[in-house]
């Protein structure tokens, strides 16, 4: 299966989730690896998008295609998230629910509902898995961000 990152490009050819484990993310708190990927270009762009400042964001910007295994892979349905799960800023109930899935290292591969869009979804890479070793970036190309998306 591909799946797909926006990232500063001086970052693009991370695979050890370094940046969320810096710095926490909505499905994990600092100190705990993750990489945040979709299953589109376009709900990556979308993800990006609504967690960064306009002002922030870098020119040299660049999509990433990941290999992952097929299998397995955690389902995790919109019936399994805390209540909250939705709200921004991410609640700590979200960054909890997902810091124990990774540290349970059960599946290397989580998908789980997008805040933005319930019905498409992002996957959770777990760097931490014997088998994220198997994770590889089969493409990594230069993205000009189109700021009209951040104009309201």
């Amino acid at each position: 299966m591909i799946v797909y990152r926006v990232s500063r490009t001086k970052y693009a050819n991370d695979l050890d989730g370094e940046g969320a484990k810096i710095f926490g993310g909505r499905w994990n708190n600092p100190k705990i690896a993750c990489l945040y990927t979709s299953a589109t270009r376009a709900l990556a762009v979308l993800e990006y998008t609504v967690n960064i400042n306009i002002d922030d964001i870098p020119r040299a910007l660049s999509i990433i295609s990941i290999e992952v295994p097929d299998r397995p892979v955690r389902i995790i349905n919109e019936t399994d998230l805390p209540g909250d799960w939705k709200h921004s800023p991410a609640p700590s109930s979200t960054k909890t629910f997902g810091s124990e899935l990774l540290l349970a290292a059960v599946e290397p591969v989580i998908r789980i509902p997008s805040s933005v869009i319930p019905d498409e979804f992002n996957y959770l890479l777990n760097p931490m898995h014997p088998a994220g070793k198997r994770f590889r970036i089969v493409d990594i190309r230069d993205f000009v961000y189109d700021v009209r998306i951040k104009i309201v």
